[in-house]
């Protein structure tokens, strides 16, 4: 069961969820971002500079929060996300490392 803000414990993450979630390519530049910097760095939704709305940014990382992608924690007014790594890993092997690969070659959209 997802805890208060969303967080899927690992073995709730769907592959369903993770794919429908990683679709969209402004999704995927997040989690491509996230997982090519240093584990544990925790980053504001505003620091991906994103080119939508601020509510769409809110919606797109619920969207990710909600899959298992990334955990997210209030700090003062604002919130920082963070590469569930090692969950995804256990759950997805190889999943981060094909997404890290499309950002190298060029192949997203985003």
């Amino acid at each position: 069961m997802p805890d208060e803000q969303g967080h899927p414990e690992p073995a709730e993450m769907e592959l369903g969820k993770v794919l429908s979630a990683l679709a969209d390519p402004l999704r995927r530049r997040v989690v491509r971002e996230l997982a090519a910097g240093p584990d544990g760095e925790a980053r504001t939704c505003s620091s991906f500079a994103l080119p939508v709305s601020k509510a769409t940014v809110t919606h797109h990382f619920r969207t990710l929060r909600e899959a298992g992608l990334i955990c997210q924690v209030d700090r003062g007014n604002s919130r920082k996300a963070t590469l569930r790594r090692a969950d995804i890993e256990q759950r997805f092997p190889g999943l981060l490392a094909l997404l890290v690969a499309e950002g190298a070659r060029g192949d997203s959209q985003a």
